[in-house]
C-alpha cells in the first residue's frame, strides 16, 4: 500500500490529468505501477522522470538517498512488466535496468541537470540504479477522459507544460547547454512531429470525410503544421550544435512557443465542439 504522502499525490495526479502541487509542482512526474515481488499485488508510486527520446523515459531509484533500493525497484527487477501513467495516457512498458557505461553516462547526464542526484550518490555506498521504461504498445487515454475533444485538450496541455518547463530550463542554464536539456528539447520536437503526423494522416482525413464544411479549417491546420515543422527543424539544428549557447536556443523556443500556442488554441476552438458533438 502507498504511504499517505504517495496516496495523496496519486489521487491528485489522477484527478487533474497529471498536474500536482506541493513537492512535485512543476516537475515531470509519472505514476509507475509494479507487481509486488512478494505479494503479487499492484503497487503504484509517483516518480520524477527524464525524457529520453523515442519510446522510453528514465527513472532513477534514488529513494531520496536512502541506503537501500526502493521497493518499486525490487518489484520491477522481479517482474519488468509495468504500467506507466502520464496524465494523458496509460500504457504498458518493460523496465530495463541500465548497466555499466550506459548507466554511468545517463546518470551523469541527469546529475548535470539536477545536482541532487549526485548529492544522493555521494552519501551512500550503493550504486543508484537508472531504469529505462520502454513503451510496449499504445495505451488508452487517461481513465477520466470522457470524449475525444477532452483527450485532444489533454494532449495539447501536456505539450504546453513540457514547453514551459524547457523554457525555464534554458533560461536558467549556464554558459553551455547541458546534455539532458538537449534531450528534453529533441524529445519535445519528436513528440510534436509524431502528434501532427497522426493528425494529418488519421484525424483530419476522418473529419474531412464526415464534415466537408471543415475543409478550410483543416487546410489551415495542415499549413500551420508545416510552419511548426520548420520551427522544430530550426530548434533541432541549434540544439544539436557543439557547445551551444543557451540564448539562440531560448530564441528558437520562444518562436516555437508563440506559433504553437496560437495553433493549439485555434485547433481547440474549431475542433473540440465537433469532436464532442453528439452523434447524429
Amino acid at each position: 500500500m502507498p504511504n499517505d504522502f504517495n496516496r495523496q499525490v496519486i489521487e491528485e495526479f489522477r484527478a487533474n490529468a497529471g498536474r500536482v502541487g506541493g513537492f512535485f509542482e512543476g516537475a515531470r512526474l509519472l505514476l509507475l505501477t509494479t507487481v509486488g515481488a512478494r505479494s503479487g499485488a499492484p503497487h503504484t508510486t509517483p516518480l520524477g522522470y527524464l525524457p529520453d527520446g523515442g519510446d522510453q523515459v528514465l527513472v532513477i531509484a534514488s529513494a531520496g538517498g536512502a541506503p537501500r533500493h526502493p521497493a518499486w525497484f525490487h518489484n520491477l527487477v522481479a517482474d519488468p512488466r509495468v504500467t506507466v501513467e502520464t496524465g494523458a495516457f496509460t500504457y504498458e512498458a518493460r523496465a530495463v535496468v541500465l548497466e555499466g557505461a550506459e548507466r554511468d553516462r545517463v546518470f551523469a547526464r541527469a546529475a548535470e541537470a539536477e545536482p541532487g542526484w549526485a548529492d544522493y550518490q555521494a552519501k551512500i555506498d550503493r550504486v543508484i540504479p537508472v531504469v529505462a521504461l520502454r513503451q510496449a504498445g499504445d495505451g488508452p487515454p487517461a481513465p477520466n477522459v470522457t470524449s475525444w475533444g477532452a483527450h485532444l485538450a489533454l494532449v495539447h496541455d501536456a505539450f504546453r507544460r513540457e514547453l514551459a518547463l524547457i523554457r525555464e530550463e534554458v533560461a536558467r542554464s549556464g554558459p553551455g547547454l547541458g546534455a539532458q536539456l538537449r534531450v528534453n528539447c529533441l524529445t519535445l520536437c519528436q513528440g510534436l512531429h509524431n502528434h501532427h503526423t497522426g493528425e494529418d494522416m488519421m484525424m483530419f482525413p476522418m473529419l474531412g470525410r464526415d464534415r466537408p464544411e471543415l475543409e478550410p479549417v483543416l487546410e489551415r491546420l495542415r499549413e500551420e503544421h508545416e510552419k511548426i515543422a520548420v520551427l522544430l527543424g530550426d530548434l533541432r539544428e541549434v540544439v544539436s550544435a557543439d557547445r551551444t549557447d543557451p540564448l539562440p536556443v531560448l530564441t528558437e523556443v520562444e518562436r516555437l512557443t508563440g506559433e504553437l500556442e496560437a495553433h493549439l488554441t485555434y485547433e481547440e476552438e474549431q475542433l473540440i465542439p465537433i469532436l464532442d458533438a453528439p452523434a447524429s
